[in-house]
């Protein structure tokens, strides 16, 4: 008898909002960088531009990545109940 080795991720239930998680997360994380670049003296400004940054890009990526798993388990669905019909 042999054993597979299965590298795989768990199945993770989606949250019950995942765009406005995805949100907060990632708008706690900005500030956070200007937080951190105040209290090392850093120039705030320059924290502020990339914090920004970091949450435009960072966000923009998640709900494109959080669509197409939408789509996926609607389209998954969609599948399994004509299979059902049939």
């Amino acid at each position: 008898m042999s054993r597979r080795l299965e590298w795989g991720l768990p199945d993770v239930p989606r949250p019950e909002h995942p765009y406005r998680d995805t949100l907060l997360i990632y708008g706690g994380l900005a500030v956070a960088i200007v937080l951190i670049a105040w209290l090392t003296g850093t120039a705030i400004g320059k924290a502020v531009v990339i914090a920004i940054f970091f949450f435009v890009v960072a966000s923009a990526w998640s709900v494109y990545r959080w669509r197409g798993r939408l789509r996926a388990e609607a389209e998954a669905e969609a599948r399994r109940s004509r299979e059902l019909d049939l």
